[in-house]
């Protein structure tokens, strides 16, 4: 556990008591550091919604039936091909450094996450995009490669990165630069400071234009890096914090105290395992499909996440349109069989699974928190067909920097999948498939996968659904990613706390509009 909050050391989140903290201060938790503030090179979610509502602005934004309504473009107009649409963008938005933020800054950011040097987790989002040209200082003109019937979402979820700042770095070096730990933005919050593995501090920016928005109802946000759950949950009854992501197992716990409120909003959030693929004994397509088969998804999802999720037997959730029906798989007989033909064998029930001697071990990477049911109980799952996991809990920029690397030095993964507004019910699935998502981490190619992936990639919006269907087929049938359980939001927060408003865009879509009572 590790939090500050005011001048409290990080011992002191429970033991402390109520904080004296200064008025107007909102203090939310987070269970891992924020990986970034650049948000073209950030797949870390809530470092993602902080970034678009909160440090810097996007293009447009979406209300709440997810149509794009105007923010950075206050209008916006399309040509009678439907390939080319225009913007005029409001002037007078500043960075918070003072420099204009103008349509060269636009231009910047919709080039960069394109160049394959960066390598963002986001260049697949705007794949479609043809070319991006600055009319003026306010005015911009956006091609597309098809004709389309409405503005791509991810215009709503990309946030507009400095161009003053960022243009003279190499975009090899974009992760390691200080403006990732010290950002830059032009939203209504600028940062204040970082404490690395404890806590980020946001403040209020006055300046910020009403035609946007106007300035934030609080005076600073402090994020607070709390890895436990125990310690969540008793931070918020405490009053220390006033949001937090709590485990599902305590979601009972929040609703019993008169102070909180629990909020289970929708997420586009899948967890999946993550095999690499490039070495043994994930190499073996039966073994990744004998894994699978191993895992009882319904008692994961009962257990680990106390029913907030429904078990998952493919990317796309179901009850919406092209979703798998029916539930998960679990063979536990054909799990054997497969093992057996892929030479991993055990001489009697119970006894371990070896071939040539050597026993079937292989270690799990996690970035854990709180009691890590779900590794546990995949774990016991393993167990039960001869296969030794063990546990290793990372901190998540290594974790990221381990998983992205090119040369895949690792078994496998538990990893969420952040879903993209931009497919809607294909979101976790089209997430995976991006660059930087779990797919990467596999190391995975087919002559029939890529194919298929470039095709998807390529398709026009009315064609997207059956493009990612195949996709999903292929991934099904190749398993290099074994999906577990998408999930819902799980939100504790202060009745003192109001103005907030969680749905399908984040858990922080309305922060600007925060505030904090002192009574109830």
């Amino acid at each position: 556990m590790a939090i500050g909050i005011a001048a409290l050391s990080t011992a002191g989140l429970v033991a402390c008591g109520r904080p004296d903290r200064p008025a107007g201060t909102i203090v939310m938790a987070s269970g891992a550091d924020l990986e970034s503030g650049n948000p073209l090179v950030t797949v870390h979610p809530l470092s993602r919604q902080l970034q678009r509502h909160a440090l810097f602005v996007t293009l447009v934004k979406l209300d709440s039936a997810l149509q794009p309504e105007p923010y950075l473009a206050r209008t916006w107009q399309w040509d009678s091909s439907r390939r080319a649409v225009t913007f005029t963008l409001y002037k007078g938005l500043r960075w918070h450094d003072g420099a204009p933020t103008t349509a060269a800054d636009v231009v910047f950011t919709m080039t960069a996450v394109r160049d394959t040097a960066l390598g963002s987790p986001r260049a697949g989002e705007v794949a479609e995009m043809d070319s991006i040209l600055a009319l003026d200082e306010n005015t911009v003109r956006m091609v597309f490669r098809a004709p389309r019937a409405a503005l791509p979402s991810v215009l709503a979820e990309l946030p507009i990165v400095p161009q003053h700042l960022l243009d003279s770095v190499p975009r090899a070096r974009w992760r390691a630069h200080p403006f990732s730990t010290a950002p830059v933005g032009n939203g209504p919050f600028r940062f204040v400071s970082r404490i690395a593995g404890r806590q980020w501090r946001f403040a209020r920016n006055a300046d910020f234009p009403a035609a946007l928005g106007g300035p934030p109802n609080a005076q600073q946000i402090v994020v607070a890096v709390v890895d436990e759950a125990a310690t969540k949950f008793a931070g918020l009854v405490s009053g220390e914090l006033d949001v937090a992501g709590v485990s599902p197992t305590m979601a009972h716990l929040v609703e019993r105290d008169p102070s909180l409120m629990l909020m289970t909003p929708p997420a586009l959030f899948s967890t999946v395992l993550a095999f690499n693929t490039t070495r043994a004994p994930f190499d073996d397509a039966r073994v990744r499909r004998a894994l699978s088969l191993s895992i009882d998804r319904v008692r994961l999802v009962q257990a680990a996440v106390a029913g907030y999720g429904t078990p998952a037997s493919g990317a796309i959730p179901p009850g919406l349109p092209v979703s798998t029906a029916g539930a998960p798989r679990r063979d536990t007989s054909e799990a054997d069989a497969l093992l057996d033909a892929a030479g991993w064998t055990r001489p009697r029930a119970g006894a371990a699974r070896t071939r040539r001697g050597i026993p079937l071990a292989v270690t799990l990477l996690t970035v854990g928190g709180g009691d890590m049911a779900v590794e546990q109980l995949v774990q016991a799952d393993l167990a039960a067909r001869g296969i030794t996991l063990t546990l290793r809990v990372m901190e998540l920029s290594s974790f990221l920097a381990t998983v992205r690397a090119p040369r895949k030095q690792f078994d496998l993964v538990l990893t969420g999948i952040p879903g993209d507004i931009a497919l809607g019910h294909l979101s976790a699935l089209f997430a995976t498939a991006q660059r930087g998502g779990a797919l990467d981490y596999t190391g995975l190619h087919t002559p029939v996968l890529d194919a298929t992936l470039a095709a998807a990639r390529g398709a026009a919006p009315d064609a997207a659904v059956t493009a990612w269907s195949a996709v999903a087929t292929e991934l099904d049938a190749t398993m290099p990613v074994a999906w577990l359980y998408h999930a819902r939001g799980v939100q504790g927060r202060s009745r003192k706390l109001d103005g907030v408003q969680m749905d399908l865009r984040g858990e922080l879509v309305s922060i600007a509009r925060w505030s904090r009572r002192d009574t109830l």
